[in-house]
């Protein structure tokens, strides 16, 4: 791989870490009351949590750089890579909106929008890359089970 690949493949891996890692600095203390709410079955232990978002960040960068990558129009690149930006804004303020703010219904509403950017991100890099689209299926499928979860939370609580 050529030297400038390596550098795009690192920006593109370490922008949504980054982007994580900084929303879950700022929910650090909001975190600790989680533990004390009641929480809907089949909820993963809390150690799952970052060990999958730190698997769908890479994930997620990766499908950026096969979409980068492909060689497409910038046209067609830019409108999946904008909206790919837009579903990582939205990512970076839901757990500030359930764990910090206890905004559990707004959060799942949340979480909803995101759901759907995430779909139309998906189907935008599948148009370029059918991996890089398919590398955002468990992306997708995550949330879902995190929207089972904010749901629940809700509920319960």
């Amino acid at each position: 791989m050529k030297n400038r690949k390596w550098k795009v493949l690192s920006v593109c891996l370490l922008l949504p870490l980054a982007v994580g890692g900084l929303s879950a600095l700022l929910t650090r203390n909001g975190m600790k009351a989680f533990k004390t709410i009641r929480k809907p079955p089949l909820t993963p232990p809390e150690w799952v949590f970052p060990a999958v978002w730190t698997v769908l960040f890479l994930l997620m960068g990766m499908a950026s750089f096969l979409v980068l990558d492909s060689g497409k129009s910038r046209r067609e690149i830019r409108r999946a890579l904008g909206v790919y930006g837009l579903q990582l804004g939205v990512n970076f303020f839901w757990p500030i909106l359930f764990f910090n703010l206890g905004a559990y219904l707004f959060s799942l509403l949340w979480l909803i929008l995101l759901w759907i950017l995430i779909l139309a991100a998906k189907l935008r890099f599948s148009r370029i890359s059918l991996s890089a689209g398919r590398l955002l299926l468990p992306y997708l499928l995550w949330t879902a089970f995190a929207g089972y979860l904010n749901a629940g939370v809700w509920l319960l609580n």
